[in-house]
């Protein structure tokens, strides 16, 4: 058996350092929680699995597909539109609003005049269509009218979220919770923090929203950062996407941790990792779409047991 204590004081202090270097970086990277998670999935029941979206049991179907025409456009944010039937992105070094199938083909453009940095998109119920724009801290929404050319900022009403204003570390992912007739924000880092943000109707006034935008739990996220959100409307659970982990999680109502993916190689049917994942969607069937910087896509489907 290997002992410390009998080598010399310098290589005993090297391998206590190594060590003690080892366990730092395993918590910084999460691993431990991971593994303490792998052990709570083990003992998840076949019931509860079956009242969650259940990561574990999805495969990806379409991977790395390039979006034609978007090679330098850093695709972010993902929405699914139950009106279209299609998705919903956005870029951010040439601000622009993409209309997408479901096969991950780019069916429009419209570009956003006044936009400085959009990260998130969302379709909300009504057809409404909202944008966050994370170096103005500000969300936008808007009806896009089927022959749009171009979406002003100027000409729109826009929520001041207040908050993170910081280069490139403010609000980044966006969500529409249905049952609970809200917007959960997602703040990427430094330090990263989910938000809630009870939102009017089409006809209200925006500016009483931003009084009660409210901070989370989000303690038992084991994530380095968070890059977006999506919620299933069937079962109320949060899909949340992280880009540095590369890791997809599932959060009950509660903020509970339920289950997660890994994006890397050699996971889920994945022959390369996720790299910069930036985008997360999910339709009324369940199907999970992902998309990365700079333009790559991806679809995760549920396979049957």
């Amino acid at each position: 058996m290997f002992k410390v204590s009998g080598l010399r004081p310098k290589w005993r202090v090297l391998v206590v350092l190594c060590a003690g270097l080892g366990v730092a970086l395993l918590h910084f990277l999460h691993w431990d929680d991971r593994l303490a998670f792998l052990w709570q999935e083990r003992n998840t029941s076949a019931q509860q699995q079956a009242e969650s979206i259940w990561l574990p049991g999805y495969r990806v179907v379409i991977q790395a597909k390039p979006l034609a025409g978007l090679a330098k456009a850093e695709t972010s944010g993902l929405s699914w539109s139950p009106l279209s039937n299609t998705l919903f992105a956005v870029t951010g070094r040439i601000p622009k609003l993409v209309e997408l199938s479901l096969e991950g083909e780019v069916l429009r453009e419209v570009e956003l005049r006044g936009f400085s940095d959009p990260e998130g998109v969302e379709v909300l119920s009504d057809g409404r269509i909202a944008i966050l724009d994370e170096r103005r801290a500000q969300l936008t929404t808007f009806y896009l009218a089927p022959d749009a050319q171009f979406i002003d900022a100027a000409m729109l009403r826009s929520i001041d979220l207040g908050r993170s204003r910081a280069h490139n570390k403010g609000f980044e992912g966006v969500a529409w919770d249905e049952r609970n007739q809200r917007m959960l924000l997602a703040k990427e880092r430094s330090p990263f923090g989910l938000f809630s943000l009870p939102f009017p109707a089409a006809d209200d006034g925006l500016e009483l929203a931003t009084q009660s935008l409210q901070e989370l739990p989000s303690g038992q996220v084991f994530m380095r950062d968070l890059s977006s959100l999506a919620v299933d409307q069937r079962t109320g659970h949060l899909l949340v996407l992280s880009d540095e982990s590369r890791m997809l999680l599932e959060l009950d109502e509660e903020g509970n941790p339920v289950s997660f993916i890994s994006l890397a190689m050699g996971f889920n049917g994945l022959t390369s990792s996720i790299k910069q994942a930036e985008g997360v969607a999910m339709d009324a069937q369940g199907t999970i779409y992902i998309v990365s910087e700079p333009n790559l896509f991806y679809v995760f489907k549920k396979i049957a047991l």
